[in-house]
């Protein structure tokens, strides 16, 4: 209900906006008055364990099915200066109920200025540059179901205004209510040691997920650097996890605290080289922590005289904090990412990125893999597998450990 709530806002503060600045919006797009376009995405997924589950309470299953959708709806006018984008996404799945969801990824309106930009409703925005881990990318939940990489993401309300200088883009948001992590279902896999009790979720601000969150950033282009300055006031995306005494035993309790976050990301181009940063500094959870992923990607072009593209890639991370209980947990202390991604540059499209994660101190791994090419213009299949190799039993993924997997998808586009 407090998503929905929070919807109705938004639709309600969009519809006064453009009431206020251009008048009743037509209903049906007379000539001229507005162009409309429709494309869908459509797939199956099949995900594939390798290994029986760590606890007997979870699924058996080896194969697990999914059916997903996402439409896109978008009318423009005023020469597409204006824009009502609305992207509504479906995944039906056949073992996690918590995994058949639906969200709204996208509502929103767009305004384009002569040197602003106003966004009002449901959106989603990135920030990063780093390939392992985005640390300064804050204002979307994690869409958890859907994937453990932290690339999907929840729609998030918002008011978001872009003022573009000579000096650089200055951007400020008013998100308006705060959305809970989504989790997978007691029995599902990938759920970890404990189930997750998300219906008890508790806050430190008293209007829980009513509360209003604030962010700025600043980016600009200056030469071959890129670089964004942000900050964030509101509550943490990351849940704390404690346990409690759940209906049918143990369970983890997420906790929300409020916090504040100052980021910086930067990417250095200098001919095949990319230099990355992306670094934080966090007060809320305890005492006031830092971290950083820095990086290189190295790219050979036209490997053995054919139109392939190959980058190599590097990338440390650190996190400073506190492991008593006062931040949530990590696996990123202390490691190093190795990866490599190939671009055929063919018309297929073909692309392949592999990489691993190890951590420095007890070897733990994660490996990943992603894989995808086009067939036809209508038709897309991916690969995506992902193994935790050498998992040490007190690191963060010690409940996953035997949840290896292989993802098959194939996409329809219409």
């Amino acid at each position: 209900m407090g998503f929905a709530r929070r919807f109705g806002l938004a639709a309600l503060v969009w519809m006064g906006v453009c009431l206020t600045l251009f008048g009743p919006l037509p209903v049906v797009a007379e000539e001229g008055a507005g162009d409309w376009d429709l494309s869908v995405e459509a797939g199956l997924e099949a995900r594939v364990f390798a290994n029986k589950p760590a606890f007997s309470e979870q699924s058996g299953n080896t194969l697990s099915p999914s059916f997903f959708i996402e439409p896109e709806i978008v009318y423009s006018w005023n020469d597409g200066d204006d824009r009502v984008t609305v992207k509504p996404f479906l995944r039906l799945d056949k073992d996690d109920d918590n995994r058949s969801h639906v969200d709204i990824r996208e509502a929103n309106w767009l305004h384009l200025g002569e040197s602003h930009d106003l966004v009002v409703g449901i959106d989603k925005v990135f920030w990063g540059v780093a390939e392992s881990r985005h640390l300064v990318d804050i204002v979307n939940q994690n869409d958890q179901v859907e994937d453990l990489d932290g690339e999907d993401k929840l729609g998030q309300p918002m008011i978001q205004l872009s003022v573009s200088r000579d000096w650089g883009t200055l951007t400020g948001f008013v998100l308006p209510g705060f959305r809970e992590r989504s989790f997978p279902s007691d029995d599902a896999r990938l759920r970890g040691a404990l189930p997750i009790a998300s219906d008890d979720a508790t806050y430190d601000a008293g209007r829980e997920d009513q509360a209003i969150d604030f962010a700025l950033r600043y980016s600009h282009v200056i030469g071959d650097i890129d670089l964004g300055i942000s900050h964030f006031h509101g509550t943490s995306r990351e849940p704390r996890l404690s346990v409690v005494a759940g209906a049918s035993g143990p369970a983890l309790r997420p906790h929300y605290d409020r916090i504040d976050q100052t980021g910086v990301d930067i990417q250095y181009t200098a001919d095949a080289w990319l230099w990355k940063l992306e670094a934080i500094g966090r007060g809320g959870h305890g005492s006031y922590f830092a971290a950083a992923v820095a990086g290189v990607e190295y790219t050979l072009y036209q490997i053995q005289e054919t139109n392939a593209d190959l980058g190599l890639l590097a990338e440390y991370l650190f996190d400073g904090r506190d492991e008593n209980g006062d931040a949530p947990s990590t696996v990123f202390e202390n490691d190093i990412f190795l990866g490599a991604r190939l671009a055929l540059n063919d018309p297929e499209d073909t692309t392949l990125l592999a990489g691993a994660i190890v951590d420095v101190g007890d070897r733990s791994t994660l490996a990943t893999l992603e894989a995808s090419r086009r067939i036809g213009a209508d038709w897309k299949v991916e690969i995506e597998a992902r193994a935790f190799i050498n998992i040490a039993p007190n690191d963060v993924l010690s409940g996953v450990r035997k949840d290896d997997l292989v993802t098959f998808r194939v996409t329809r586009f219409f």
